[in-house]
């Protein structure tokens, strides 16, 4: 493996099974857990529209939580290069997912909206500017056919 290639490795395990499998689609659990060595277990579900657990995680919450994570490290990392100190950053992330007839479904669009506290004004500009890159160097991102788009609010500590 070279210095450019990353693998990564989780397990999926289906958690309901209620005793009877799948006979029936109207009673079979859809809740699931995701095992990654040496990281906590993470339970989820499926979206409530789909017979899910509200409480747990779904596939939809995960996908919209990558693109911002990834997003945020990749700015963050940006920032810090360039020596512009953020010292907040918060993101409310959207995102529109479409069940056609057929039952199939895409996201449509995501939309990031991340708030950077700054501590000097003065890099204000060069901050914003900064989504931009951040984007297209983002993992996930580039990994994703849905549109992403971003709309940065950047303050100052003072």
């Amino acid at each position: 493996m070279t210095d450019n290639l990353h693998r990564y490795t989780a397990r999926l395990t289906w958690d309901g099974n209620r005793g009877d499998g799948t006979t029936s689609y109207d009673t079979y659990g859809r809740d699931y857990h995701t095992a990654i060595d040496g990281k906590p277990d993470l339970a989820g579900s499926a979206d409530p529209a789909f017979r899910g657990d509200p409480a747990l995680h779904n596939p939809e919450d995960l996908f919209l939580i990558a693109i911002s994570s990834c997003h945020m490290l990749s700015y963050l990392a940006l920032c810090a290069r360039a020596r512009i100190n953020v010292i907040a950053y918060t993101d409310q992330a959207t995102g529109t997912m479409e069940v056609d007839r057929s039952g199939a479904g895409r996201f449509t669009e995501v939309v990031l909206h991340p708030t950077v506290t700054l501590a000097n004004p003065a890099d204000r500009d060069r901050a914003a500017a900064l989504h931009e890159k951040a984007h297209s160097v983002c993992f996930i991102a580039n990994s994703c056919s849905v549109p992403i788009k971003h709309e940065a609010t950047i303050v100052t500590e003072a």
